[in-house]
């Protein structure tokens, strides 16, 4: 499914903060996502955004209208049209040159909104019982519920040895 660049890569880096390994590097994880323009984060923003990534976590577990807006909210700055690298005229919900963590919160509430407002369902966390992967889907029919085949495989296996089993 095609999104646009908030609903879709916005949410997407939302996915891969949420699921980063906590004890990683921030900008580290940010750079392997290809987070641009990336600058600085000091303590006081690194907690900050580890905060947002708590908040952003709840999103993806239960998306609702109020959390998104609370988000949003949040996260809101100056909002302006951008035609940057060539590109045709599209929305920045924060100025470029703004600090990494205020950016940052922007692009993924703005991202995280988008999604919700053009398909709720996309936006996902692993149905297996243990499992803390959130996703977006971008399934064709849009009804994925796990977060990989792996984990798609452990709940069939288990839901088949549990009817296999003689009562």
């Amino acid at each position: 499914m095609h999104f646009n660049p908030y609903g879709g890569a916005a949410a997407e880096l939302a996915a891969v903060l949420v699921n980063a390994d906590p004890a990683a590097q921030l900008l580290d994880v940010l750079k392997a996502s290809d987070y641009k323009p990336l600058g600085s984060l000091d303590a006081r923003q690194e907690r900050d955004v580890r905060d947002w990534i708590e908040r952003l976590r709840l999103a993806f577990r239960a998306p609702t209208v109020e959390l998104l807006n609370e988000l949003l909210a949040q996260s809101s700055t100056t909002h302006y049209i951008s035609t940057h690298d060539g590109r045709a005229p599209h929305l920045h919900y924060a100025r470029e040159d703004a600090p990494t963590d205020v950016r940052l919160k922007a692009y993924t509430a703005a991202g995280m909104a988008a999604l919700f407002c053009e398909d709720a369902g996309r936006i996902g966390s692993c149905g297996r019982d243990g499992c803390e992967t959130v996703f977006v889907d971008t399934s064709r029919n849009g009804r994925r519920r796990f977060c990989s085949a792996k984990c798609a495989n452990r709940v069939a296996v288990a839901n088949h040895r549990s009817r296999a089993q003689p009562a």
